[in-house]
């Protein structure tokens, strides 16, 4: 099988790249990204000479070349997107203009060209929850420009299987964490600050609630859906692990061997949601479940970035 990966050079896309060419000896995968302030060919280090792997530095918007590279593959596996909901306060057009009008170049590449379509969405587009757990038959309730952005795309994504007959899956995960994961988001983003000794500015009284996922399963979970997943179907990921956002930042300090005292609470951001939880039945019945436990993932994430400070410090 030959897969299309846009957003490869960023962070989930990356590690999918690595994921399946490593799992997959006979498949071969054309990544094609912008390569924006997220993106990075160091990203794909690992792969770069990998005779099944192929880089296009490109734009998702632009559909004449997302058929020319569509024509080569048999689906395309979509992680393009503008990601960070603090610039999509500030900039939503540019979340609006990749995430909704991107996806839309690309569908209809797909429908020409008669290819599968994954899209790859979030567990944001559902809005807050503070009791029990988002099913993916619960409406859609986005609270921030980039989840709208989101949520838009996926209608649209559904559109296209219903009015063309387009074979598509989508697949909404919970927040991910692990290596390579562009240090606006806030493990990393606490992880660098606390090595080089600067507070960690934490939103509102850091009690809202999310579930955390290590990349490495999020992954999993998509190659699963590749394989296994039904025509026209969503699914939900999420590892379980709930935890406050001042818990993960206390759990990565004490990792870093690093005091409380670095933590400042900051105004918090308009639209926060206080709280997302995924019901995943659908997902573990085709056999997925998450092998990272949170202080494993936790680990080994922090080793990468005080590991690799050349890569996190000329991103900041």
């Amino acid at each position: 099988m030959d897969l299309l990966v846009t957003g490869g050079a960023g962070f989930i896309g990356s590690n999918f790249v690595d994921y399946i060419l490593k799992h997959h000896r006979d498949y071969k995968v054309i990544v094609i990204d912008k390569l924006t302030y997220a993106g990075g060919l160091d990203n794909l280090a690992k792969v770069e000479d990998n005779p099944r792997f192929r880089f296009i530095q490109g734009d998702i918007c632009d559909e004449k070349l997302d058929g020319e590279l569509l024509s080569d593959c048999d689906l395309v596996v979509n992680f393009a997107a503008q990601t960070h909901v603090d610039r999509s306060i500030h900039s939503p057009a540019d979340f609006v203009h990749t995430n909704i009008v991107g996806t839309h170049k690309l569908l209809e590449a797909a429908r020409r060209g008669g290819k599968r379509f994954l899209q790859v969405s979030t567990d944001e587009v559902y809005g807050s929850k503070e009791e029990g757990s988002f099913t993916e038959d619960d409406p859609l309730n986005p609270s921030s420009p980039y989840a709208a952005s989101k949520a838009a795309a996926d209608l649209l994504v559904l559109a296209y299987h219903r009015t063309y007959g387009l074979p598509m899956s989508i697949i909404r995960c919970s927040n991910n964490y692990g290596p390579r994961q562009y240090p606006e988001k806030l493990i990393p983003l606490m992880i660098a600050r606390a090595l080089r000794g600067e507070k960690l500015p934490l939103y509102g009284d850091g009690t809202n609630r999310r579930e955390w996922t290590y990349v490495e399963d999020c992954c999993r979970g998509i190659d699963l859906i590749l394989h296994e997943g039904k025509d026209g179907q969503i699914y939900n990921l999420s590892s379980g692990v709930e935890l406050t956002n001042l818990q993960i930042v206390r759990e990565t300090l004490n990792l870093l061997g690093k005091g409380e005292e670095l933590i400042e609470y900051v105004e918090d951001r308009p639209g926060h949601d206080r709280r997302y939880s995924l019901c995943c039945k659908k997902l573990t019945a085709l056999g997925w479940e998450p092998r990272w436990n949170l202080q494993e993932g936790l680990e080994q994430t922090v080793r990468w970035y005080v590991e690799n400070k050349e890569w996190w410090e000329r991103r900041l």
